[in-house]
């Protein structure tokens, strides 16, 4: 009876279709038709502290890794995550002091808006509103790029930086800036989104506090068309997106602030 049984469920078995995933390319973007920029959320990618909270949710999170803020991915910091950096916009963001407010800015400007007058504090190096409530005004380096993920797909991200990672970004900016190629008409600037940068994170520490930095290096041309063309397009509609800054979302990579 035991013999008769399996020959049965084996039967059975050998009749269950197997699902051929090509199936997805032929029915690729239905159902996504009226999903516009303003229905998405563009993913923070951060360096995690010590103290971000996400620590307890994941188990394979550490203090140096690096997280998506909408996919949850967490990159080894050692390791690092390889992305193409594609458009990119300086901020001043005004933040209501810490522990009141929404949590949300109180103001985006823009570099050449009209701003408050701020006076930045010996005690923690913020620029506070003059003669305003506890406000203050950070300087943010908005990256928009797209990450390239180990198993070869690719998504878009942006990388906010401020504070002591200022200086990181000039860098990075300086890097991309500073490349030349030779083509038929002589040496020229390619464009932003035409190289893989891997970025990582290392330990620092001042007198204020320790915490991790982003440490960022060449990797190498798009050799990829599909990357590029991507990369591209991505750069060309960074108009249409409204990043929704929050102050989790821009909080700085520290233990103990080191403004």
């Amino acid at each position: 009876m035991a013999t008769t049984s399996k020959k049965v469920a084996t039967k059975k078995a050998s009749n269950v279709v197997q699902f051929d995933a090509a199936i997805f390319e032929a029915d690729a973007g239905k159902g996504l038709e009226n999903i516009g920029r303003e229905d998405l959320a563009l993913p923070f990618i951060k360096i995690l502290s010590g103290l971000d909270p996400i620590l307890d949710d994941l188990e394979e999170a550490r203090k140096g890794d690096v997280y998506n803020t909408v996919t949850n991915a967490v990159y080894k910091g050692k390791d690092g995550l390889l992305a193409i950096p594609c458009a990119y916009q300086r901020r001043y963001i005004q933040w209501a002091p810490r522990g009141t407010g929404t949590g949300a800015p109180i103001n985006i400007f823009e570099p050449s808006d009209d701003r408050p007058k701020t006076e930045r504090s010996s005690e923690d190096n913020r620029e506070y509103v003059v003669d305003g409530d506890g406000s203050y005004i950070e300087e943010t380096h908005q990256h928009f790029v797209l990450i390239l993920e180990p198993e070869g797909s690719t998504s878009t991200a942006l990388i906010a930086m401020k504070s002591t990672q200022l200086k990181k970004s000039r860098k990075w900016n300086s890097m991309i800036a500073g490349r030349t190629i030779v083509g038929k008409n002589g040496p020229f600037t390619p464009p932003r989104y035409s190289h893989v940068y891997l970025l990582k994170t290392v330990a620092e520490e001042n007198s204020k506090g320790s915490w991790h930095g982003w440490d960022i290096s060449l990797q190498g041309q798009i050799e990829d068309m599909q990357h590029y063309a991507g990369a591209k397009a991505f750069s060309e509609s960074i108009s249409d997106f409204s990043v929704k800054h929050t102050q989790e979302g821009v909080e700085a990579d520290t233990d103990k602030a080191p403004f």
